[in-house]
């Protein structure tokens, strides 16, 4: 009888080691997960990548720490799956942590794995997604858990605003790990299964004496609603990583490419009758703007990022013709559309990954100025507002500005005007240019001899601002899609000199 191959005996090994590793996590491991309404590792994996197209890299690692037990326990892997596939037919890199072995927690061969696959992923110009559920770092990898912590966010600095970086929280994510989504740009919570904090309830009822739960202290909600680190919410997995899938739709792949192009099939020459309609006749009236944008947009498409915090202010991606656009407008039926602290963050942050990516921003200002109030001036409105002036002034994409109603003071200087760098600006018939509103005037000038009339005919109107060239035309409402869809063709081989420096000095 003849010896069997030992070729064939190391592939069934292999085959038996990788199959290990798929399966490294125990079945009740797997059942916990799931009975906390959690997906595993690479069960998120198949719903992010198209079917068929994930590569995976460092399979077969192990850890090699040692002390208090662990060196009794080295599965492969080692508590993180990383490596790349495609979205829609364009290529990301990901890692995905795993809850199902040391409860996701970060040691040296896991975060080796995730600066691999970092390195790679800008190395290429590809983005990159961090599937993140995990307990933090390896209590018994000491210092050294936390010095590769420290890896994973140098290369976040270093990979920003050169590939997309995107965090999806999954579980918990907790003390030093919630930095490295912090620095990325984009991050999504599950409602109910995810939370970030710095420090958890417990230590929160010690030091304070308050009593909060990991939701209320980190979750979803709260992320989204109050503190503003959650940029989209979910209700469960399957649908936050269909919708990480669309926002890689509207995203380049890096820094030296454009946005991804659909045909359209919306007409480009589209009137917009419904428009004239959703103004109110009265100023002082409400509107909703994103019904304003949906109307301009191809299709309708709107998809807003930060949809529930900072909401006097509106941000988030559309098409026009075929092309992505970052769109920003004040929001009249929350705060009256009134510039403050965390719109201004909001904006500003949106306003540098737009520029940051190639995408053209788009504009509509209806902002009748700053929130008053000791607590917006104690708070730093004028330190946090000049950073949405700065982000502005800063952005060399095209920069469209269109003034549907109210752009009173600073704030309608701040929102893109003509003066910081807008290469088109453009107001409807009803537009109110201004240093303030009627009232406000009346009561400082009103012992001058100035009437409500003599102001109203002078100031609130778009037609000074016509004739000094701080608007480059007047437009009927309705022509708005076809006005910014050759507005925005003009300016797409738009080209800017920077002056040499290390680094601009912007307001933190």
């Amino acid at each position: 009888m003849s010896n069997p191959n030992p070729i064939e005996a190391r592939i069934v090994q292999l085959a038996e080691l990788k199959d290990q590793a798929r399966h490294a996590g125990s079945e009740a491991a797997v059942q916990r997960q799931h009975d906390r309404g959690k997906l595993t590792a690479r069960e998120r994996i198949d719903l992010l990548v198209d079917p068929g197209s994930f590569h995976e890299l460092d399979m077969l690692v192990r850890h090699r720490a040692h002390g208090f037990g662990i060196e009794n326990n080295r599965p492969l892997t080692d508590g993180v799956v990383t490596g790349w596939g495609t979205v829609d037919g364009r290529k990301i890199f990901l890692f995905s942590q795993d809850f199902t072995l040391f409860g996701g927690a970060l040691g040296e061969v896991f975060a080796e794995k995730i600066h691999k696959v970092m390195d790679l992923a800008a190395s290429v110009g590809a983005p990159f997604v961090g599937l993140n559920d995990g307990a933090g770092a390896r209590i018994q990898e000491g210092v050294v858990s936390l010095a590769s912590y420290g890896g994973i966010f140098h290369r976040n600095v270093q990979n920003s605003g050169v590939i997309p970086q995107i965090s999806v929280i999954m579980g918990p994510c907790a003390g030093g790990a919630v930095y490295s989504p912090a620095m990325t740009d984009f991050i999504f919570m599950v409602k109910d299964t995810s939370y970030m904090f710095i420090t958890g309830p417990d230590v929160v009822k010690t030091v304070t004496g308050e009593d909060v739960t990991q939701q209320e202290l980190g979750g979803a909600v709260a992320h989204a609603t109050k503190s503003g680190v959650a940029t989209f919410t979910a209700d469960d997995e399957p649908q936050c990583i269909e919708m990480v899938r669309y926002l890689l739709s509207f995203l380049p792949s890096n820094n030296l490419e454009d946005p991804p192009y659909f045909e359209p099939s919306d007409d480009p020459g589209r009137v917009c009758d419904n428009i004239v309609s959703l103004i109110p006749d009265s100023v002082n009236k409400a509107y909703d703007m994103k019904k304003v944008i949906a109307e301009i947009a191809d299709d309708g498409e709107f998809f807003e990022v930060f949809p529930k915090w900072a909401m006097n202010i509106v941000c988030g991606f559309s098409r026009v013709d075929g092309h992505v656009v970052g769109v920003v407008g004040n929001q009249p039926q929350v705060l009256a559309g009134c510039l403050d602290i965390d719109a201004s963050e909001k904006a500003a942050r949106f306003v540098r990954t737009c520029d940051a990516f190639n995408i053209p921003l788009v504009t509509f200002v209806d902002v009748p100025g700053f929130l008053p109030g000791t607590n917006q001036e104690h708070s730093g409105i004028i330190r946090h507002g000049a950073k949405l002036l700065y982000a502005y002034c800063e952005a060399t994409v095209p920069r469209v500005q269109i003034i549907t109603r109210k752009g009173y003071g600073g704030a309608y200087v701040v929102m893109n005007s003509k003066s910081i760098g807008a290469d088109l600006a453009y107001a409807w018939p009803g537009a109110e240019i201004a240093v303030m509103g009627t009232d406000g005037a009346i009561q400082i000038l009103g012992n001058k001899g100035l009437t409500k009339e003599d102001y109203e005919e002078k100031f609130l109107n778009p037609y000074q601002a016509a004739e000094r060239g701080y608007v480059d035309d007047v437009i009927d409402p309705r022509d708005t899609r076809k006005v910014l869809v050759a507005a925005l063709d003009v300016l797409r081989t738009k080209k800017e000199n920077l002056p040499s420096r290390k680094h601009g000095n912007g307001p933190l």
